[in-house]
């Protein structure tokens, strides 16, 4: 299982005037294998550009950032990545938009017995099994979401990337989500950085609580979370520790805003 690595990453965009918004400077972190790590920070700070760089869809302008110790130049068969915006094609079935994820990583249109063994099975996985032939605009904000997740599962990575993937879903929905998520992590033992605004799901969900300040973002702080797993089969957000490290999150966060 391999390892995702930061080394003094630095990013800027350019404008139409010639000016430069410095994103990111002097970011290192080091996601170990099997953790479920969570990036938490202002708006603006850099989180979705530094999941897009660890995506390998933009690059840095300099540092360096590592996948297993090898130096990452583009898209790795390795990782997935769950956008904040789901992006599911309305004109193709759920079946089809899962199926999605396969074609483009084998560059082919036409999908073997086997795959579409592995499309059912993690339909199933995300519990949409006998959706496969609904269209989008037929499901819920939910189980558009779980289509989103099969979408990147289908092609087992090993390291998942998430963008604030339930932001713009309904508490109730967010939180059994979050439930279904430690289920499906518990169940393929990978790997995974996930971006978020919420202190509370930061904390539920992750072995490791990374804090960013203002822009340009850096590593301002960084919690370890001990809460024994699985977090579903107790009441995780009542324990003292939880409280005692949302505390200490939510401080360093107000500092920056």
């Amino acid at each position: 299982m391999p390892e995702l690595e930061f080394f003094n990453v630095r990013k800027s965009y350019g404008s139409p005037t010639g000016d430069r918004l410095l994103a990111l400077d002097d970011f290192s972190l080091k996601v170990e294998a099997g953790r479920f790590v969570t990036v938490v920070g202002p708006s603006g700070c850099g989180k979705t550009t530094l999941l897009r760089m660890a995506a390998g869809l933009i690059a840095s302008d300099s540092g360096e950032i590592r996948l297993d110790g090898d130096r990452l130049s583009g898209p790795s068969p390795k990782m997935s990545m769950v956008f904040q915006s789901i992006g599911l094609m309305p004109w193709k079935t759920i079946g089809d938009n899962v199926a999605l994820g396969l074609q483009l990583q084998a560059h082919r249109w036409k999908l073997t017995a086997e795959e579409n063994r592995r499309i059912e099975a993690t339909l199933a996985l995300v519990g949409l099994k006998g959706f496969e032939r609904y269209y989008p605009y037929q499901l819920s904000g939910g189980m558009q979401q779980r289509v989103g997740l099969a979408r990147a599962l289908v092609r087992q990575p090993e390291i998942l990337l998430m963008d604030e993937p339930f932001g713009a879903l309904d508490a109730q929905t967010r939180t059994v989500l979050q439930d279904e998520l430690l289920t499906l992590w518990a169940r393929v033992k990978g790997t995974v950085l996930f971006i978020t605004h919420d202190l509370d799901e930061a904390i539920y969900l992750s072995d490791l609580v990374v804090i960013m300040g203002r822009r340009p973002g850096r590593i301002k702080e960084v919690l370890e979370v001990k809460l024994p797993h699985p977090r579903y089969g107790y009441d995780a957000r009542a324990e003292a520790e939880f409280s005692r490290l949302r505390a200490i999150a939510w401080q360093s966060i107000k500092e920056e805003l």
